[in-house]
């Protein structure tokens, strides 16, 4: 034994690297564990993320359609709207038209229905035997 008594030093210093080398490969082993649930987790929270967004993206693309159509639905009906307006435009102003040739020509038909009357009332005056 006398022969390996320097060895000593030595054996103690490798043992001590083999214990430090197994405390750091347990830390690494947890840390790696860890690191590993950790990311679980993350891709579990970022696929849940996911699955919402998408959800949020397929809501928000049918309620634009539905406003797309909508608008389609009042472009349409202000189309219509605007023809029937300029439609009532056209027959207002034809009414316009005919009201005053016959507001403008009231009195001259006034006084001609007048003498038609003075006329007939003398024809009947002399039919008669009046005159």
């Amino acid at each position: 034994y006398k022969s390996n008594s320097g060895a000593s030093p030595v054996m103690g210093l490798i043992e001590q690297i083999i214990e430090d080398s197994k405390a750091l490969e347990s830390e690494t082993t947890a840390g790696e564990t860890k690191a590993q649930a950790g990311y679980e987790q993350f891709v579990k929270d970022s696929n849940g993320l996911i699955k919402d967004l998408q959800a949020s993206i397929a809501q928000k693309t049918g309620a634009s359609a539905a406003a797309k159509g909508d608008t389609a639905e009042a472009s349409a009906n202000l189309e219509s709207t605007v023809g029937e307006l300029e439609s009532l435009a056209s027959y207002e102003a034809d009414l316009h038209a005919e009201c005053d040739f016959v507001v403008k020509n009231f009195d001259v038909r006034q006084k001609a229905r007048l003498q038609e009357m003075e006329a007939i009332q003398l024809a009947k005056a002399i039919l008669s035997g009046a005159k």
